[in-house]
């Protein structure tokens, strides 16, 4: 019989791409394990088996155990784990990135290194925010403010639509239960996309904690990315759970955002986000995952030479 510790390594070209990858998984109440390359949900109706690399986000709720060879596998396969309470989604652990190639990292960190660079990605940030306005010119302060009216005017205008009294936006970090029910919705939507957009970032070899918007936090990348989206998905998504009933709001609000997610691609989309804005010249359609799975060494005048060579001329073997 095979064992775990025999089995050979799973490869770029064996992952699934991130895009085409199931938005989240929810489980609850059982026992996760591994079973070959898959994890298995054990509870009193008997074993659910889940590709692992076709999962985007693990999201483990209250009651559930998991054993270590299933985390092993889900770390192989690069997908993302989250514990969640009945108070609020919380991301606590991350796999391997599905790219063994250090391509993204390094143009993440060079665009971030550098002010105007940094500065020309915020920009384009909030471009793909207000694809009617221009924002160049505009300083960083100037853009905070443009936000913060979105926000506000997206919040206002759902209030209407939804016939729902809006009194602010409420959240006390560690205590879900102290915000009214609609509070209680656009949390539990923003931190599922949170965990989503963690999921996406970590897979293609980003840094999480470097962001061009968000800053001094170590999944600042990852609020960047959530936030594109949040006034389009999961504020009226929030907003229409709310309305419906004050009842289970954070179960229910998790329900609709995953059949949204799938219904507009979100996952797709948040490649194609990361791509754009961190390699914008890059090849369209290109998969990351695919790219050369090579160790180099970095030579003079930004050369890349071979590694697996002594390259002292001195010595003589």
């Amino acid at each position: 019989m095979t064992t775990v510790g025999k089995r050979t390594a799973l490869t770029p070209r064996h992952l699934t791409r991130t895009s085409d990858r199931l938005s989240f998984v929810y489980l609850e109440r059982c026992t996760v394990h591994r079973d070959a390359n898959a994890i298995t949900a054990e509870d009193a109706d008997g074993t659910t088996h889940i590709p692992s690399a076709t999962i985007g986000t693990l999201l483990l709720g209250p009651g559930t155990r998991i054993t270590h060879q299933a985390m092993s596998v889900l770390g192989e396969t690069g997908a993302a784990v989250a514990w969640v309470g009945e108070h609020g989604v919380r991301y606590y652990a991350s796999g391997r990135a599905l790219t063994r190639s250090s391509a993204l990292a390094e143009a993440q960190a060079h665009q971030w290194a550098n002010q105007r660079t940094r500065l020309a990605v915020a920009r384009a940030m909030y471009q793909l925010r207000f694809p009617d306005e221009d924002p160049a010119g505009l300083t960083r302060h100037e853009l905070l403010g443009r936000e913060g009216r979105r926000v506000k005017d997206c919040y206002r205008t759902q209030a209407a639509r939804t016939g729902i009294t809006w009194r602010g936006r409420k959240f006390t970090p560690g205590d879900f239960s102290s915000g009214d029910p609609v509070n209680q919705a656009v949390t539990a939507a923003a931190q599922c996309m949170y965990g989503i957009a963690h999921a996406v970032v970590t897979s293609l070899g980003c840094s999480p904690s470097l962001g061009f918007i968000h800053s001094g936090h170590e999944l600042s990348f990852v609020l960047d990315i959530a936030d594109l989206h949040k006034t389009e998905i999961g504020i009226p998504l929030a907003f229409d759970i709310a309305a419906e009933d004050g009842e289970d709001i954070g179960p229910r609000t998790r329900r609709a955002l995953r059949d949204r997610i799938n219904e507009v691609s979100l996952l797709d989309r948040c490649v194609d986000d990361i791509q754009q804005l961190l390699r914008p010249r890059a090849t369209e359609g290109s998969n990351l995952a695919e790219e050369s799975d090579v160790v180099s060494l970095q030579s003079d005048g930004d050369r890349k030479v071979a590694s697996g060579h002594n390259y002292d001329e001195s010595v003589i073997w």
